[in-house]
């Protein structure tokens, strides 16, 4: 072995000694044993890892995961933090596991690759990411912490979450109770009621955003697609494309229109609650193409007849959630919040109820008028029939406002 060759060895060694004692894999006497053992074997060029594998101390698996660590702390240099292992990794980005050393504390760091780092798109896409997380401070979302490059990388540090994702529990096969689904939803609806009020849609409310912390809190994650919603200008740029995720995507998305607002996040978030509750997502298609047309045009099918244990309380704030017709929706944050924590408490959502009850009587208004209409408008029809039809219109209007009085009485 090369006097450079044997240099590297050495610093690898003493790398993976400080890992394996750091991590309880053993104790500090195992790794200085089998230290020792490497000197006295000199020239049979067995490692530290190779000894203490035949020792016993770790296994063969838990030495790669070691390595692979140590490989991306030297490759991912970033002043101020100590890289602890890979926890993530996507199309866009890296997450590692770190400790920032100025506070002793452990973070999360979001590393674009080299290859994205080069596209000013994806730069600025990820610094928003980190802007857009700055301005937000409440306990059910990942607060952001710096973001920097360093090294032609540019990152994003971010709280540690130890913890799991929802998406994890779905695709475990989980089908949430009521009680747990509303309990998480409310915590996320509080979180975008927070964003809201600062001025910030999300854009992409999903099981795999939502991390569950080990004591059971519940935090919105990951801003890649946040943005003001009163930033004309973005929203111009990306007029006509669809962002978001098509299991969970709200149809305004997916019709690219400009003037997206928080009404989207509402939908998003009802899509996730019918997921956690049925075990599936609402519109299921063979292509994501055909999943957003979906959203656009086919019915959804309430949650409660899917699972006809649920309350029709849940059943109706999904409906109004995922309403087709944005104006529909919720007309606030605040006022799903409502409804949310009372079908929590076994009440009626009352907020849900007027606007259903608004939209069949809306529907059947129009539907009358429409009648009389045609009656009207049939050429050689003669007078009487008119003024039956017109009779007709007049007693549907009277018969509307009676039933409307008594729904605002009850």
């Amino acid at each position: 072995m090369t006097g450079q060759n044997a240099k590297t060895a050495e610093s690898l060694d003493t790398e993976l000694g400080h890992l394996v004692v750091e991590r309880n894999l053993a104790t500090h006497e195992e790794v200085e044993e089998a230290s020792k053992r490497c000197r006295d074997e000199d020239a049979s060029n067995r490692t530290l890892a190779d000894v203490l594998v035949a020792q016993g101390s770790v296994t063969p698996r838990q030495i790669s995961r070691l390595k692979e660590t140590i490989k991306a702390s030297r490759s991912q240099q970033i002043p101020g933090y100590q890289i602890l292992e890979k926890i993530g990794a996507g199309a866009m980005a890296t997450v590692f596991k770190a400790r920032q050393l100025s506070l002793d504390r452990e973070v999360a760091i979001k590393v674009l690759p080299r290859k994205m780092s080069e596209n000013p798109e994806y730069v600025e896409r990820f610094n928003r990411e980190g802007r857009a997380a700055a301005k937000l401070n409440h306990a059910n979302i990942v607060q952001a912490i710096d973001v920097g490059e360093a090294g032609g990388y540019h990152y994003f540090v971010m709280e540690y979450v130890e913890g799991h994702t929802l998406h994890d529990e779905l695709a475990g096969g989980k089908v949430f109770s009521e009680a747990e689904a509303l309990d998480i939803v409310i915590q996320i609806a509080r979180a975008l009621d927070h964003a809201h009020s600062q001025g910030l849609i999300h854009r992409d409310v999903k099981p795999k955003n939502i991390m569950i912390t080990s004591e059971g809190v519940a935090k919105l994650a990951d801003m890649g697609l946040a943005r003001a919603a009163a930033d004309v200008r973005a929203a111009e740029a990306e007029a006509g494309r669809a962002y978001g995720t098509p299991y969970y995507i709200s149809p305004e998305q997916v019709r690219g229109e400009v003037d997206i607002d928080f009404r989207a996040d509402i939908y998003s978030l009802g899509a996730t609650l019918y997921h956690l509750v049925t075990g599936r997502v609402p519109f299921e298609a063979s292509t994501p193409v055909a999943v957003m047309h979906k959203h656009l045009r086919e019915p959804l099918v309430p949650p409660d007849h899917v699972r006809p244990e649920l309350s029709a309380g849940v059943g109706e704030v999904v409906e109004v959630m995922m309403s087709k017709e944005r104006r529909r929706r919720y007309g606030s944050t605040a006022d799903l919040l409502l409804d949310l924590e009372a079908i929590r408490s076994g009440e009626p959502p009352l907020q849900a109820r007027k606007r259903i009850d608004s939209a069949v009587l809306n529907g059947l208004a129009v539907e009358a008028a429409d009648e009389g209409a045609d009656a009207v408008a049939k050429p050689g029809q003669s007078g009487r029939s008119i003024l039956v039809a017109l009779g007709v219109g007049l007693g549907a209007s009277v018969l509307l406002n009676l039933v409307l009085l008594l729904l605002l009485a009850g």
